[in-house]
């Protein structure tokens, strides 16, 4: 959870009643040629009242409308205080009162019409390099605490440096009302999960021990319209690691990033497993999403025979297409499969004819990771998306 600290406005700071230096009494003046003792008497001209301090401190607050209320009080303080004790300054006291008038209407107006959102963004653009305001996709950054807690400073570094996390996503969050903490939370872990194959678009090559974290705005920061969520890239265990984990078309060649948009096409279908506890008798909605597979592994494959490769990888790419022709069929098989116990045995095979270990003389050639990621054996018809592609 974000936790936002203004820093106090700029421009001079004025306390209550401060008055300016006492100007000595002046002694006489010497002879004149008209008036022998000066047009004020003998001992010479009276010294000026004092200006009053708070008339001064109302006009600066008025003049830069940062705090327009308190500039408007001081200005009706410092009215009552020159008609009390003689003082000059009432000039500057409505001056005061009615620039900071202007600045609470304008205030208002920005409120209502969206304006102070506005005004956040252009804060968090003017934030410092080491507020977390500031962090944008692809920065690598240190945080004092690390990715656990609360936190506001995020130091940029290079991604070749050792550093706590990684920026893959930012989530815009909807909404003019603050959702709560609960909705936030969801919100963030659901989009920032769904963010992450686009930034790591090579699911190999992501360690395993990396997990997804991310900073979501406070109550107090939505107030100035704060509204976007950090996704981040980080070690699990919290200790620091070097490199950037980006794979994108800001990393990839031409090859690299053909070949794995043509296999997210299957690995999005693969994700949509439907959730069962048990094996059971109703199969309708697993035979629709068998289906669903089969035509993912169709569009692959005309992805496959669209693109033209390079001659290290014409014969692997050969290869791992006619063994999608196979999965295809087996997956067909499993969506027209009616009786529960026949289909379990289809889809079996489907998986089967699904190896991620088919891929790996392609991605070698290619010059992508080689080793498939690991996963649980017990959740393994809910893979993650990425861990079966092919």
């Amino acid at each position: 959870m974000r936790v936002v600290s203004i820093p106090p406005p700029a421009g001079p700071q004025f306390e209550g009643g401060a008055q300016p230096p006492h100007h000595p009494h002046q002694g006489p003046p010497g002879p004149g040629p008209y008036f022998p003792y000066g047009p004020y008497g003998p001992y010479g001209p009276r010294p000026p009242a004092a200006v009053n301090g708070v008339a001064i401190a109302a006009l600066v607050f008025g003049v830069l409308c940062f705090l327009p209320a308190v500039g408007l009080v001081l200005g009706v303080i410092a009215l009552l205080q020159i008609k009390r004790r003689g003082e000059r300054g009432k000039g500057m006291a409505v001056a005061g009162v009615t620039l900071s008038s202007l600045g609470l209407v304008l205030w208002t107006v920005a409120l209502v019409t969206g304006g102070a959102a506005a005004f956040w963004e252009g804060f968090r653009e003017g934030a410092r390099s080491d507020s977390v305001l500031s962090l944008r996709e692809g920065d690598c950054f240190t945080s004092p605490g690390g990715l656990e807690g609360w936190t506001v400073k995020a130091h940029k570094v290079p991604c070749a440096d050792e550093h706590d996390g990684e920026v893959f996503a930012l989530v815009a969050v909807p909404g003019s009302d603050f959702p709560g903490d609960d909705s936030l939370v969801e919100l963030s872990e659901d989009r920032c999960y769904e963010r992450r194959s686009a930034y790591v678009m090579d699911g190999w090559a992501l360690p395993e021990e990396i997990a997804v974290y991310y900073f979501a705005p406070s109550e107090q920061s939505w107030g100035f319209g704060d509204r976007s969520v950090a996704c981040v890239l980080g070690q699990e265990d919290g200790t620091r690691f070097s490199g950037s984990l980006r794979s994108d078309a800001t990393t990839l060649d031409a090859h690299q990033l053909a070949y794995l948009e043509a296999a997210e096409v299957l690995n999005a279908a693969l994700d949509e497993v439907p959730a069962s506890d048990s094996f059971d008798d109703d199969v309708s909605d697993d035979r629709e999403w068998a289906g669903q597979v089969e035509e993912a592994v169709t569009e692959q494959v005309r992805l496959l025979r669209a693109h033209t490769w390079p001659e290290q990888a014409r014969e692997p790419v050969d290869e791992l297409v006619a063994d999608l022709v196979e999965a295809r069929v087996a997956w067909g098989r499993a969506a027209g499969t009616a009786d529960p116990d026949a289909y379990w045995i289809r889809e079996e095979e489907a998986w089967e004819a699904t190896d991620p270990s088919l891929s790996i003389t392609v991605r070698e050639a290619l010059g992508l990771a080689t080793s498939p990621p690991a996963y649980d054996e017990e959740v393994e018809r809910e893979p993650e998306a990425g861990e079966m592609e092919v």
